[in-house]
């Protein structure tokens, strides 16, 4: 078994190996660790600002063909991944028309051992629900589009058929055993005005206090991408792919 399971393509994990200094909360993207049960999430604004319009061209997404955070909580390093696939891979030529499609995973390595240590002295960590929310923003402070949303429980839907689970908090998510993939997730259409999207993931996940100890942490953990949506008055152009490639 591979070391790093679920990547992304040779050509998008060259860029995302580039990336792995990025933190979560640069301009490329924010992220927010929360204590499941700890309140209500922030609810978003129907009319963002200008400046929320000018962050949206702001995207590791659209410049690089890939998007990578790096997310430490307690020594545990939670990585999300996304990338375009074969359907729509040009990141400059997603317009408001037509679909657009992306592929991503999430996987926590510890970082309290090195990458090569036996497995079982690290700390498992467990993916349950994961959620994903999405809001346009547009040129003119119109009204707000979610042209994507998923809320999951992740071992339901990842790619992998036969992912190793916990009873009760969900899947494993620890490399180089465990990741959670999901592909060929659709963008749909949106208004002529939008110049940019962001999409907003919530994974819930329990990871433990030490190896094999059996007691577990139980978090929130947030992601904010934005993405730039470029205008034109021609559709996004979708290539016919087989089904499941990324």
């Amino acid at each position: 078994m591979s070391v790093r399971p679920a990547r992304p393509p040779r050509r998008l994990r060259t860029l995302a190996a580039s990336l792995a200094l990025v933190l979560a909360g640069s301009l490329s993207g924010c992220s927010l660790v929360d204590k499941i049960g700890g309140g209500a999430e922030p609810v978003e604004a129907e009319n963002p600002t200008a400046a929320a319009t000018e962050a949206a061209y702001d995207s590791q997404f659209t410049r690089d063909g890939t998007f990578q955070s790096h997310i430490d909580i307690d020594g545990m390093d939670f990585v999300y991944t996304l990338w375009p696939t074969k359907s729509t891979p040009r990141t400059n030529e997603w317009y408001p028309k037509g679909n657009k499609f992306f592929s991503f995973t999430f996987q926590v390595y510890d970082l309290d051992r090195k990458l090569r240590d036996p497995f079982r002295t690290k700390r498992k960590a467990y993916l349950g629900n994961i959620k994903v929310t999405s809001r346009t923003i547009t040129s003119d402070g119109g009204r707000t589009q979610r042209p994507y949303k998923l809320d999951a429980e992740a071992s339901q839907i990842t790619f992998d058929p036969e992912a190793v689970t916990h009873p009760v908090h969900g899947m494993l998510i620890t490399s180089p055993k465990g990741s959670f993939e999901l592909r060929n997730q659709k963008i749909g259409p949106m208004s002529d005005d939008t110049r940019g999207l962001e999409l907003t993931f919530v994974a819930d996940v329990h990871y433990e206090t030490a190896p094999g100890s059996g007691r577990f942490v139980a978090k929130k953990v947030k992601q904010t991408v934005p993405i730039a949506i470029f205008e034109s008055d021609t559709p996004t152009q979708v290539a016919e792919i087989p089904v499941n490639a990324n």
